[in-house]
């Protein structure tokens, strides 16, 4: 994975600090891994509470996707500052800032307001945003020999904690007597643990000495590139990113809903979702590490692509009878999606500093891509009175993913 502090190098002070930091693997390992846990956390736990949230505030199923909608924009847009933020403070800093700022907007989000349920949302979005950024480049950098391994583990603990808030989001509810705003408040305490467990790092990396961890290169040393905005591979695979981030995120929103609306019971609902959330750590793991073995990676495309459209599809013909076999086979195709999207960024950049503007543009854009579908199905869904329409638009999302991923994927670099 690119690293968002690409362009900067240590300090004497700052490669003193991060070998201390290093010389205390367990306390960094159990940061990485609860930090990653609240990655996904606090989108997941409100899709099996959308309709309890709606029917609180009278929204529409328009206003409702603005829930989720909301934080995903701001995933786009937290992208942007991010790798700034890690250059000026150091990325430990930054990453202790985001948890404290996720916990601050799980608990405004149920504040009894429209405005602070919308609000809550920007900021839990612009969290999540700068630990997607920053996590894996954190990785990157104090595990150059174990990338690989690392990147399995926090992908893993980021899919772990989807799968839990999903499952415990209405057993909660119910446990907090009807509460939907208490069942997510509760997660905000999994932020703060993890802000916790993060805080002696920012302490050893900056040694307790005042000193900043990591200077800028100067800019004149810093070789001339082509800007990857102007190049055609880059968007392919930004494209790609946003169009596979776009049909997940649906189903983030609306899997519960989908089900509920064809007279699932929403505790089952929240339990499939809950599978489909922890089934992708299959796709998530394997197809990357088959996508790095391969020199063109088209194979994967039309597999992955192949599974998510085949399991929406299934949602249109049987969504309650074949809801287990449609949540494994989207699952699977899911995590193999974002992991091979993830890996492209890699595989398709030249150099170090390539990846790391190729990730910004990709997270960047991808997710405001994203941001449009959970909205659109709402909307969709309000006007039509059903989810045949929204399903088949995304099968047409499907379509064009499978269109230009091909083209990403192809043996070549930016």
């Amino acid at each position: 994975m690119p690293d968002a502090e690409a362009d900067v190098r240590p300090s004497p002070q700052g490669a003193a600090a991060r070998r201390a930091l290093l010389a205390h693997p367990v306390v960094l390992l159990v940061g990485i891994v609860l930090a990653s846990v609240n990655m996904r956390a606090a989108l997941a736990s409100v899709s099996p509470l959308v309709s309890e949230i709606s029917q609180s505030f009278g929204l529409s199923s328009t206003a409702s996707s603005l829930v989720t909608s909301v934080p995903v924009l701001f995933l786009g847009l937290g992208a942007l500052v991010a790798p700034w933020l890690a250059r000026r403070f150091g990325s430990e800093p930054v990453l202790l800032f985001a948890l404290l700022l996720l916990a601050v907007g799980i608990l405004v989000r149920v504040a009894p307001s429209t405005v602070a349920l919308y609000g809550g949302g920007v900021l839990v979005g612009t969290a999540i945003a700068l630990l997607n950024v920053l996590m894996p480049g954190l990785i990157k950098r104090d595990f150059p020999d174990k990338a690989a391994s690392m990147t399995s583990v926090y992908t893993g603990a980021m899919i772990a904690g989807a799968t839990l808030v999903a499952a415990s989001s209405v057993p909660l509810e119910k446990a907090f007597g009807g509460s939907w705003e208490a069942s997510l408040a509760v997660w905000s305490l999994l932020a703060v643990l993890a802000a916790v467990a993060w805080l002696p790092q920012v302490l050893i990396a900056r040694g307790r000495t005042g000193h900043e961890v990591r200077v800028a290169t100067p800019a004149a040393s810093a070789p001339a590139r082509k800007s990857v905005w102007r190049s055609a591979l880059a968007w392919q695979v930004t494209l790609f990113m946003g169009l596979q981030s776009l049909w997940s995120y649906v189903l983030i929103a609306w899997m519960p809903t989908i089900f509920t609306d064809h007279g699932m019971s929403r505790s089952t609902a929240g339990v499939i979702f809950a599978f489909n959330n922890l089934i992708q750590v299959a796709g998530a793991f394997g197809v990357p590490l088959l996508a790095g073995r391969m020199r063109s990676q088209r194979p994967l495309i039309v597999l992955v692509t192949s599974m998510v459209a085949a399991g929406y599809a299934g949602l249109l013909v049987a969504p309650v009878s074949g809801a287990w076999l449609w949540a494994a086979v989207l699952g699977i195709g899911q995590g193999g999606a974002v992991g091979l999207a993830l890996t492209m960024i890699v595989l398709r950049s030249g150099d170090a500093h390539t990846a790391a503007r190729l990730s910004g543009m990709a997270q960047t854009i991808g997710y405001l891509l994203a941001a449009v579908g959970p909205l659109t199905a709402g909307a969709v869904r309000q006007a039509t009175g059903g989810w045949t329409v929204p399903i088949a638009l995304v099968l047409g999302v499907c379509a064009a993913a499978l269109a230009v991923g091909l083209f990403a994927a192809r043996d070549r670099t930016v």
